[in-house]
């Protein structure tokens, strides 16, 4: 590569690299897997190292990625919060050493090192003074970070006092374990919510929340690695600091190895390597520190990273084996997710014998085929995923997959909407998806039960005690009461509640089917429309069509929804509960501009246009903000744009304020 190819590379790779590193830090929603990432890094430092000249303080070779975020205060850290340089392979471990080494014997200083597990979470920092915490701060770009002091406060492993009365400032890392990010994201799924991509962005979301209660939802915890400044206390030893701080009271990194020499350091690498998989926690790598706070001082840093400490990244470990079959799996959101099949094979500590292959799309994107010979690894050493197919193997018996049309599970219908990757079943009763389907169905905009939340649907399936949502109106006290200690109180209110939902409005009942692209206002509109669950069901595509706020794409969904002979059946058993099937109605409701469709455009005298507009809703009527072919008047006051002259090109009536007042009279 000539010089000039090199700066090319260089500026496309500070882009890239930039863009990734917002996506990660300030985002915490990353496109690339840290793997992916560690190697555009890679290749930048070793051009900018070739070429020191093209070396440009923009670059992220330079600084930490990380920025403040709107909503918090600036901390300027006392001891900057740097990252570590990280290596790849022994080699470069030993080129650390001989670094370190020579200034160590120049020094006459014994060179051992602690090894540490690298932890893969958030860097925060945490502020005592006379063993009271009084602040904690991100890492941000190293230099000035946020404070979340109130957000540190809701971990449990964070001491709001210290044992002793001192002043130090510690550093450590904010994480979620394997089991908490699993289960936050089985929580997520059911809400509906975007999934995390992994558990590192988890806590920083998590940190980062400007209502610290919501903060105290999370699962986080932490552990302390480092003491940043101690005005109390002075240290000859990193590995002594570290007993200090457990007997201070804070959480310390449990995986600290005291190594003499180089050798053992490695083998404390490969230790670390071996057992990860059984780690409670997930973590990126080993860091490799020297021990002698001196020696320490002494090495110093650059504009980036401390001299006298490194970064080992486990490369992933990648094995070939067979692609035996694929199935298809329900979600709970009704999610119909391929899932590959494969010969058990072990990677990275664990044996891996299946893993999601996502959607139909990734399938051809990988051109995967049945009895494919394919390369596995683990993405972030969590996840198998599939990454090539081995094509040369390909001998003809492959065979090619095709997603199902109807949902494994239940036999409903499955449909992939247009824009959407993901096969759904639209089947209600799919017993895939009921802990879905009954906590939508009795959530607070729907049928509003109080008291039915997460944990007591949970126990409800676990028992038995119901098999679908119908199941729910044949609860009894006795049933119930025995879910908690001295519960009979609890039963009672829940089954009134219950009782209670079944005197609802229509729209309440329409919403809580869950049907697809329908909310609440959307149910609304159908209840106003209908009048009764017989008459929607009934309902022609063109007949929703005509509906004020659906579009094509609604009115096929609750068309496709009211065919399913799961549906009619769900229907009919919530009849015989005795749920109501009508839309109330309204004594004495002016609904004279049902139908209709304002445009609100110009200066009005007499109102504001949020005024005009509340009056034609109240009405009955809509109010859009563009003019169409769909539009009945158009409202104008002075200084009337666009809107007015496309609604006289349209021969759509454009009304004065003068005239609109006699309209609601």
């Amino acid at each position: 590569m000539t010089k000039k190819q090199a700066e090319k590379r260089i500026k496309e790779l500070r882009e890239i690299t930039a863009y990734h590193a917002k996506r990660y830090y300030d985002d915490d929603d990353p496109e690339i897997s840290d793997f992916e990432y560690d190697m555009l890094m890679l290749e930048l430092r070793n051009l900018e190292n070739k070429y020191p000249d093209l070396i440009d303080s923009s670059s992220l070779t330079q600084h930490v990625g990380g920025t403040v975020k709107e909503g918090f205060e600036k901390v300027t850290h006392e001891v900057p919060l740097q990252s570590l340089l990280d290596i790849f392979n022994f080699d470069d471990l030993k080129d650390f050493d001989d670094r370190v080494r020579k200034v160590a014997e120049e020094k006459n200083i014994p060179l051992k090192y602690v090894v540490e597990t690298k932890i893969d979470g958030l860097s925060v920092s945490l502020e005592y003074k006379n063993g009271i915490f009084v602040r904690g701060a991100t890492r941000g770009n190293g230099l000035v970070g946020e404070d979340i002091t109130e957000n540190l406060k809701t971990i449990p492993h964070i001491p709001k006092k210290l044992k002793e009365d001192v002043d130090i400032i510690v550093r450590g890392e904010v994480f979620i374990s394997k089991a908490g990010f699993d289960k936050m994201n089985e929580e997520r799924e059911i809400l509906e919510q975007p999934l995390f991509a992994n558990a590192r962005n988890a806590a920083a979301g998590s940190l980062r929340q400007l209502d610290s209660k919501e903060t105290a939802k999370r699962p986080l915890d932490i552990y302390i690695f480092n003491v940043q400044k101690s005005d109390t206390i002075k240290f000859t030893s990193h590995y002594e600091s570290l007993l200090y701080m457990e007997k201070l009271g804070f959480n310390v990194n449990p995986v600290k190895i005291f190594c003499e020499n180089l050798d053992e350091a490695i083998s404390a690498i490969n230790k670390i390597g071996e057992d990860r998989e059984s780690l409670t926690f997930g973590i990126d790598g080993a860091v490799i520190k020297v021990d002698d706070l001196q020696l320490r001082e002494i090495l110093g840093t650059n504009y980036k990273t401390p001299k006298w400490a490194i970064a080992y990244k486990y490369p992933p470990e990648q094995k070939e084996t067979l692609l035996k079959d694929i199935v298809c799996q329900v979600g709970r959101t009704g999610a119909i997710t391929p899932m590959a099949i494969l010969e058990p094979v072990k990677v990275a500590g664990s044996t891996i014998s299946k893993t999601t292959l996502h959607n139909e799309d990734f399938i051809k994107e990988k051109d995967l085929m049945i009895g494919d010979t394919v390369i596995i690894q683990k993405a972030g050493d969590v996840i198998p995923e599939v990454v090539e197919v081995v094509k040369s193997k390909r001998d003809g018996t492959q065979k090619e997959f095709k997603m199902p049309t109807k949902c494994p599970v239940c036999g409903a219908d499955a449909v992939r909407e247009e824009g959407e990757a993901v096969l759904r079943c639209i089947g209600i009763e799919c017993q895939a998806k009921l802990f879905r389907s009954i906590w939508h169905f009795a959530s607070r905009e729907a049928m509003n039960i109080k008291g039915l939340g997460y944990s007591i649907i949970e126990e409800f399936l676990n028992r038995d005690l119901i098999k679908n949502i119908p199941d729910l109106y044949t609860l009894t006290v006795e049933d119930v009461k025995t879910l908690k200690k001295d519960g009979t109180k609890f039963a009672q209110n829940l089954i009134d509640a219950i009782e209670e939902s079944k005197n609802n409005d229509l729209y309440r009942l329409i919403n809580a089917l869950g049907i697809r692209h329908v909310g609440v206002k959307g149910a609304k509109s159908l209840a106003k429309r209908f009048k009764s669950m017989d008459e929607l069901m009934n309902a022609s595509y063109e007949d929703l069509l005509a509906v004020d706020d659906t579009g094509e794409i609604t009115a096929q969904a609750i068309f496709e929804f009211f065919e399913q002979e799961q549906t009619k059946d769900l229907i009919q058993k919530l009849k015989d509960a005795g749920v109501n099937m009508n839309a109330f109605v309204e004594e004495g409701v002016d609904d004279r501009f049902a139908g209709m469709t304002f445009v609100l455009t110009g200066a009005l005298e007499k109102y504001t246009r949020d005024e005009a507009g509340a009056i034609v809703e109240k009405f009955g009527g809509k109010v859009s903000g563009s003019v169409s072919k769909k539009t009945n008047y158009v409202l104008a006051g002075e200084d009337a744009g666009s809107k007015l002259t496309k609604a006289q090109s349209l021969g759509i009536p454009v009304i004065t304020e003068v005239q609109f007042e006699e309209m609601i009279k």
